[in-house]
């Protein structure tokens, strides 16, 4: 296959970089291949209670809403825990630069799947916190405290005694959690599809559980530089 070639490349350097674009190409189709087997999945459990959340009507008020209803006129529905509950004096930071670049994807997504961002906090408070953080595309909605979040792990109140262990869950202490969950409706009855389940996985020593990396530009960007993610982890804000 013919290849690229920079001005004043080493010979070097191109075999080098030859040897990692085949690698490359190999993770394309890995990732192909898991993305196959994702949507093979068989189906999976039906959901125990059509959850009622909460969100900014179209009058600018609260309004209560249904998971069945967050579908909108899709099959798919994609919910984002984000780790913003009423305890918390600012948002996980690594929540918020995701859902930073979620943001812009949210207009190309709404064209084949709902998604919306839930979390803890009353529905006024993330509204407000998504106005002056410039989120203009996304849905956000408070679990208004319903069960969903403890059912589907965006919070630990829900784990095995062992999975407690090995996330350091301190007996008598829970908080939220980031996760992914996506849903598919059919003949009324949702049913779960996929949860990002590495985000309670045991991860290498030194590195981030990675759950969220396929959909995360910041990571994909740094992973690109010579000197890579580094110790670098997003803040809220920078002064």
């Amino acid at each position: 296959m013919e290849q690229l070639r920079y001005p004043n490349e080493s010979a070097e350097y191109r075999a080098a970089r030859t040897a990692l674009l085949n690698d490359e190409i190999a993770l394309r189709a890995q990732i192909e291949a898991v993305a196959a087997k994702r949507r093979a999945l068989p189906p999976g459990g039906e959901v125990p209670e059509d959850y009622v959340f909460e969100r900014i009507g179209s009058n600018q008020s609260p309004e209560t809403v249904k998971m069945s209803e967050l579908f909108g006129p899709h099959d798919t529905l994609i919910l984002y825990s984000f780790m913003y509950g009423p305890e918390r004096d600012l948002p996980c930071p690594g929540c918020t630069h995701l859902i930073d670049g979620l943001d812009g994807a949210a207009r190309h997504v709404g064209r084949r799947a709902a998604m919306h961002i839930v979390a803890k906090s009353p529905i006024a408070r993330l509204a407000a916190w998504a106005h002056a953080r410039g989120w203009n595309h996304l849905s956000l909605v408070s679990t208004a405290g319903n069960n969903y979040d403890a059912d589907y792990f965006g919070d630990t109140s829900k784990l095995s005694r062992e999975m407690r262990t090995q996330h350091d869950v301190p007996d008598g202490q829970n908080w939220d959690e980031t996760i992914f969950n996506v849903f598919k409706k059919q003949g009324g009855v949702i049913r779960h599809f996929w949860g990002s389940e590495m985000s309670y996985a045991q991860s290498p020593p030194g590195q981030h559980h990675r759950a969220g990396d396929l959909v995360d530009p910041l990571w994909g960007l740094l992973d690109m530089t010579p000197a890579g993610r580094g110790d670098f982890f997003p803040k809220v804000n920078y002064v």
